[in-house]
């Protein structure tokens, strides 16, 4: 996932990032496939793999997981040692927005901690995506195909709608307007020479 331009320069984002906490004085991690922290309060060389929060930066401001067919560990909410995914994202860390995701099928589910401190499951707009506050992005499912993959991918919108792309979009994409311009420039070409012609055949030389 890619919200390039969107980062403030204190923000993290994590890919099996390990995420850290103390649980009855047992250092508990998980590692979210993806997580996005609002801001951090040391240098990136002090975060190797893992991250701290409140003691180096903010509570993520969301988290994903990507649901695996072994276990539904996403949803467990154990609260023994070690914690399942549920229990440490909602109680212990207190992650406003936990999103878990199914590629295969493009289900999303997004949950956001009410005022109880409990995750209760967003309905989607009438786009069907997910406003983050936090991110000031929407968050939803788009289709096609990346990186040799076919298949659902998750994608950020900003609040006009306007889908952000990735860097591979953005190279085609100037890659397209610089064809169209070299395009415009033979047409002008062309018809700055048929102009010339036309003026020639009638007896007239063209200035330049």
């Amino acid at each position: 996932m890619e919200i390039a331009g969107k980062l403030p320069a204190n923000a993290l984002t994590t890919t099996n990032y390990g995420i850290c906490a103390t649980l009855n004085r047992k250092i508990v991690v998980k590692a979210p496939d993806w997580g996005y922290v609002p801001s951090i309060r040391v240098s990136r060389e002090e975060l190797k793999r893992n991250y701290t929060p409140r003691l180096q930066g903010d509570i993520p401001a969301i988290v994903m997981e990507f649901l695996c067919d072994t276990e539904a560990g996403e949803y467990s909410n154990k609260p023994t040692y070690p914690p399942g995914k549920w229990f440490y994202y909602e109680q212990v860390l207190q992650v406003p927005n936990y999103v878990i995701f199914e590629p295969d099928t493009g289900v999303i589910e997004a949950y956001r901690l009410d005022d109880s401190g409990r995750y209760q499951l967003e309905p989607p707009d009438a786009n069907n995506r997910y406003w983050i506050d936090q991110m000031s992005l929407f968050l939803g499912i788009w289709q096609g195909t990346r990186e040799n993959r076919t298949g659902y991918w998750l994608r950020w919108w900003d609040q006009q709608g306007e889908l952000l792309l990735w860097g591979s979009e953005l190279v085609i994409q100037e890659q397209q307007r610089a064809e169209q311009e070299r395009q415009r420039a033979e047409q002008e070409r062309q018809r700055a020479e048929q102009l010339a012609a036309q003026l020639r055949a009638a007896g007239i030389e063209p200035e330049g």
